[in-house]
């Protein structure tokens, strides 16, 4: 089975799965992959909406049923989660769109404001128009990075393997000199 094939088999699936947990990454692949014509553009943005608008309902209805008790369980996220929530307080229409796009609050982000006052159909709206403009960003990105990607390559010529082989002794000699532990 080529790659191609499995990209195709199973791209959607993967890129739903992603777009639900965090995203970024597996949308701006899926987009790299729907430019290269394996995944098609239309069903990638649909996928990644639906699942990047789906996440942000269920950790809004996670955050209003159990939110007291998510934050007992984890002292790290109560202890962390005192300026969004004066933040989701003050300008809870702005932390619904904003969550998206703040690296690190995709999860707790939108159960803290489940355990505000906004309501459920606002919320909806909002996070509705919030992943409209998050997909359309993000893939709009892996799309153009797919570009210039297959233009950077075309220009390397037959060097790219070398270049790959470089890119991953340098990632390799990073991971051992953070493993090795420091002297005093």
């Amino acid at each position: 089975m080529t790659a191609a094939a499995l990209i195709g088999a199973h791209g959607y699936w993967m890129l739903a799965v992603g777009c639900f947990v965090e995203g970024e990454m597996s949308l701006a692949l899926a987009a790299f992959a729907a430019h290269r014509g394996y995944l098609h553009p239309s069903a990638v943005f649909i996928v990644a909406a639906a699942a990047a608008f789906a996440s942000n309902q269920f950790f809004f209805w996670l955050g209003r049923r159990h939110g007291p008790a998510v934050l007992a369980r984890w002292p790290a996220l109560a202890a962390h989660s005192t300026g969004i929530r004066t933040f989701v307080a003050r300008h809870p229409a702005a932390a619904a769109v904003a969550v998206r796009f703040v690296y690190g609050t995709r999860i707790a982000g939108p159960m803290l404001i489940g355990m505000s006052s906004l309501s459920l159909t606002r919320f909806a709206v909002l996070n509705g128009l919030s992943a409209l403009a998050w997909t359309s960003i993000v893939g709009a990105l892996g799309w153009f990075f797919g570009t210039a990607t297959e233009q950077l390559f075309a220009r390397l010529g037959g060097i790219e393997g070398w270049l790959l082989a470089a890119l991953a002794i340098a990632f390799l000699a990073w991971r051992l000199h953070r493993r090795t532990p420091k002297r005093a």
